[in-house]
């Protein structure tokens, strides 16, 4: 299978910059697998859902993963102040990192590093641990807690490449019930929810579950190999609560039917599921790749966004329905200007 194949042209005007106030006024593209579709605005989604629904939603929060500092270089004539940046990736102890570093060279193993408020003041300290192929390994001199409050308030939320406008309220990059902090992005088809749309559809009793996926760095790596099989799929980490994949495979006995919304929930739904289609619990990291020809196992239907061309999310999208309509339907976006990424429009892939 190759990368070509999930290639479209998208005209850098239909990116967008700026989220759409309020949440859920934003455009949904509904398609059915026979290409009947249909254009609403999100909110009207209410309409379409009724009790055999279940809508499966991710709790991850998204960090202030993007850091700047100044750096202390100390050669044998002077000293010298240099930029750097670091994105944080995965946590690996209370205290301990694994990131992403820039420039590299002024980020030498065991070289301690600084970090001043704008008013100079020192708040963290912290040193490179050791250095691998991809990663440098940074332990802060602040634990998990004390850590978060530094990083919220000092930091930068890490906004994907292609926006460029510097968003004006970084909660409009979270969901409403954002609660976990860790992820690098947010789950983004779930930014289109609002409190009261989410009462709306629980009055008419449409069940909501909730599981976590973590968004990590490794969300923004290319595919960079023509045979996509031959990719390499980053890992993340995923958790359901017992309760909820009891619930959950209750719900799939009784032929209800699974939404996922976004991809992160197809993506620990999947890799907890049993070739059966039984849910298992707990929490563990995954590195699942979802291309055309995997045989989907629990869930049924996907409200996702418009993915990036030749991303592994594209690919997963495929997985679910026909590549060729995939590509029909991305098409139709193009030519009726929705709004693509991540403060996009958003499609529902139906039975």
């Amino acid at each position: 299978m190759h990368l070509s194949e999930f290639d479209y042209n998208l005209p850098e005007e239909l990116i967008a910059q700026t989220p759409i106030e309020p949440r859920d006024n934003s455009r949904l593209l509904i398609m059915d697998k026979d290409w009947n579709i249909s254009e609403n605005k999100f909110f009207e989604i209410e309409k379409y859902l009724w009790k055999d629904d279940v809508l499966v939603l991710n709790e991850t929060r998204t960090i202030n993963a993007r850091l700047f500092w100044e750096i202390d270089i100390f050669p044998k004539w002077k000293k010298e102040i240099k930029k750097v940046e670091i994105f944080l990736h995965k946590q690996i102890s209370l205290d301990t990192w694994e990131c992403l570093g820039y420039p590299g060279k002024n980020l030498k193993i065991w070289r301690n590093i600084r970090f001043f408020d704008e008013k100079w003041n020192l708040v963290l300290n912290w040193f490179i641990e050791k250095i691998s192929e991809m990663w440098r390994f940074i332990k802060f001199d602040k634990s998990w807690f004390d850590f978060l409050q530094i990083i919220e308030s000092l930091w930068e939320l890490p906004l994907p490449p292609y926006i460029t406008e510097k968003l004006k309220n970084s909660e409009r990059y979270q969901t409403v019930y954002a609660k976990y902090h860790w992820s690098a992005a947010s789950p983004t088809a779930w930014l289109h929810f609002t409190f009261d749309l989410l009462e709306r559809l629980e009055k008419k009793w449409v069940k909501i579950e909730k599981v976590l996926l973590h968004v990590w760095v490794g969300t923004f790596k290319p595919v960079e190999t023509e045979d996509i099989t031959n990719h390499y799929m980053h890992s993340e980490y995923i958790e359901i609560q017992k309760e909820v994949a009891e619930r959950l495979n209750k719900y799939k006995n009784e032929w209800k039917n699974i939404i996922a919304v976004w991809t992160t929930c197809v993506r620990v739904l999947e890799s907890f599921s049993d070739e059966n289609g039984i849910l298992d619990y707990w929490n563990k990291e995954t590195s699942i790749f979802i291309y055309p020809g995997y045989k989907w196992k629990i869930v049924n239907e996907l409200i996702t966004n418009f993915h990036l061309p030749k991303s592994t999310l594209l690919m997963l999208v495929s997985s679910l329905w026909w590549t060729e309509n995939i590509k029909k339907s991305y098409n139709y976006a193009v030519k009726n200007k929705f709004r693509f990424f991540s403060f996009w429009d958003a499609m529902w892939i139906k039975k």
